[in-house]
C-alpha cells in the first residue's frame, strides 16, 4: 500500500513540474531524422518557398509614366542606371517639324541618295565621306583643346597630317589603320559647353537640321565658324557643299532610320530620347570613338 501511494505521489510531482515549465515556441523546426517522411517533405517545401533576402534597390522616382522613370540602382553593377529625359514644352511644334523632316527624308533625301548610290560606287562614296571628315578637322581639334583633351587633340592633328599627305587630301583614311591607329575624336562645341556644366535646356526639333536643344543649337553656330569651307566662296557654295555631304552620308546609312522607326511605337519620342541619351553619353565620353550602339544619324561633325 505504501509502495502504491509513493508511486502515485511521484507521478503527481512529475506531472506538476511538467505543467509548470513552458516550452519555447519554434516556428517551422527543421525535421529530425525520426520525423515522418511526409513531415520532412512539407518542411523542405517550406524552406524552398522562403525566398532568399534580396539586395536593397533604391528607386528615386518610379511612376506609371515611362517618361518619368528616373535612376534605379543596379545592385549587380553597383552604380545607377539612368534614363534621362528632357523638357519638351514645344512638343506640338517639334512634332510638326519631325513629320516635316520625316516626309523630306522619304520623299526627297532618300530617293536622291538611292539614285546617287547607284551612280557612284561605294568606295568612292566612302572616300567623299573621308574627305569631309578630314575637312572638319578644326572643329574636333579646337574642341578637344577646349575640353583639355590634349591626347585627343594630338591624335586629331596626327590624323589630319597623315590623311592629307598620304590619304590623297583626305580621300583615304590611313590614320585609322591597325599600324597607326589614330581614332577620330567625336567632339563639338555643344558637347564642350556640356562638359563645362551648361545644361541642355529644352528639346527643339529644327526643320532640316533635326533634333537639338538651345545649348546644342548655340554649339552648332560655333562649329560653323570652325568649318573651313565657309571662308571660301559665297554662302551658296558652302550650302551646296553641305547638301552634297548630307546626300553622300545618307547613301551610306540607308536603312538605319527606317529600322528605328519600325521598332518604335512613337518614332518622335524614340528620336527625342535617343538624341538626349546620345548627347549625355558624348558629354561623359569627352571625345574618342562614339559610344557603342549609337546610330550615326545622331552624330554631329
Amino acid at each position: 500500500m505504501k509502495s502504491y501511494l509513493f508511486a502515485v505521489t511521484l507521478f503527481c510531482v512529475v506531472l506538476a513540474a511538467g505543467c509548470a515549465h513552458k516550452p519555447s515556441v519554434v516556428s517551422d523546426p527543421a525535421p529530425s531524422a525520426a520525423a515522418p517522411p511526409a513531415q520532412q517533405v512539407m518542411a523542405a517545401l517550406k524552406a524552398e518557398q522562403s525566398p532568399a533576402p534580396l539586395p536593397e534597390v533604391s528607386a528615386k522616382t518610379v511612376s506609371g509614366n515611362l517618361d518619368d522613370y528616373q535612376d534605379i540602382e543596379d545592385p549587380d553593377k553597383g552604380r545607377e542606371a539612368e534614363k534621362i529625359t528632357i523638357a519638351d514644352p514645344l512638343e506640338p511644334f517639334n512634332r510638326a517639324m519631325y513629320h516635316f523632316n520625316d516626309k523630306l527624308y522619304f520623299w526627297v533625301l532618300k530617293p536622291v541618295a538611292q539614285g546617287y548610290s547607284k551612280a557612284v560606287p561605294e568606295p568612292a562614296r566612302v572616300g567623299v565621306s573621308n574627305f569631309y571628315t578630314n575637312l572638319s578637322f578644326p572643329i574636333r581639334f579646337v574642341n578637344s583643346l577646349l575640353q583639355a583633351n590634349f591626347a585627343g587633340a594630338a591624335s586629331e592633328l596626327g590624323r589630319f597630317i597623315i590623311n592629307t599627305v598620304w590619304g590623297i587630301g583626305g580621300l583615304l583614311d590611313p590614320a585609322s589603320s591597325k599600324e597607326i591607329n589614330l581614332s577620330k575624336q567625336t567632339v563639338d562645341f555643344g558637347q564642350t559647353l556640356g562638359v563645362y556644366g551648361v545644361g541642355q535646356g529644352f528639346y527643339i526639333h529644327w526643320p532640316l537640321l533635326g533634333p537639338s536643344s538651345p545649348r546644342d543649337t548655340l554649339g552648332t553656330v560655333g562649329d560653323v565658324f570652325l568649318y573651313p569651307s565657309i571662308y571660301f566662296g559665297p554662302w551658296y557654295v558652302w550650302a551646296g557643299s553641305r547638301v552634297y555631304e548630307r546626300v553622300n552620308d545618307t547613301s551610306l546609312q540607308i536603312g538605319d532610320y527606317e529600322s528605328m522607326k519600325e521598332a518604335s511605337i512613337d518614332p518622335y519620342v524614340a528620336v527625342r530620347d535617343a538624341y538626349v541619351q546620345y548627347r549625355l553619353k558624348m558629354i561623359k565620353h569627352k571625345g574618342g570613338p562614339p559610344p557603342a550602339g549609337v546610330s550615326g544619324l545622331l552624330e554631329k561633325d
